[in-house]
């Protein structure tokens, strides 16, 4: 039985990550939500390293759905400049709702596809 919302969230990563491996080519999108800010990665699973991130630090404007949004631009555009067009999804066991939506919808609209 689960406890809390902590051991919930950890149970559903567990099953998202067997499903769920970056490779060069397709890099794993992961997310990162905090009270404060919202972090994205993208990862490369086989070697074991970060290949670009983005995070809402230092960005103070709109609130933190919209903010979200811009981070998920952000990434669409690095990912972009270095070639890499295709992502794996990983929510990191967050619900798809709210903040880690909008990030989605802003990588989409950077050209991202997942």
């Amino acid at each position: 039985m689960i406890k809390n919302k902590s051991s919930r969230r950890a149970k559903i990563k567990r099953r998202i990550r067997r499903k769920v491996l970056g490779t060069a080519e397709m890099p794993r999108l992961c997310v990162y939500r905090s009270n404060k800010a919202i972090y994205v990665q993208l990862i490369d699973d086989t070697k074991g390293v970060t290949l670009l991130s983005a995070s809402s630090q230092g960005l103070k404007e709109g609130n933190k759905c919209e903010v979200a949004k811009i981070v998920g631009k952000a990434i669409a555009e690095k990912a972009a400049a270095n070639g890499i067009e295709n992502v794996k999804f990983d929510r990191n066991g967050y619900l798809y709702h709210g903040r880690v939506k909008n990030l989605a919808e802003g990588a989409r609209e950077g050209g991202l596809k997942f």
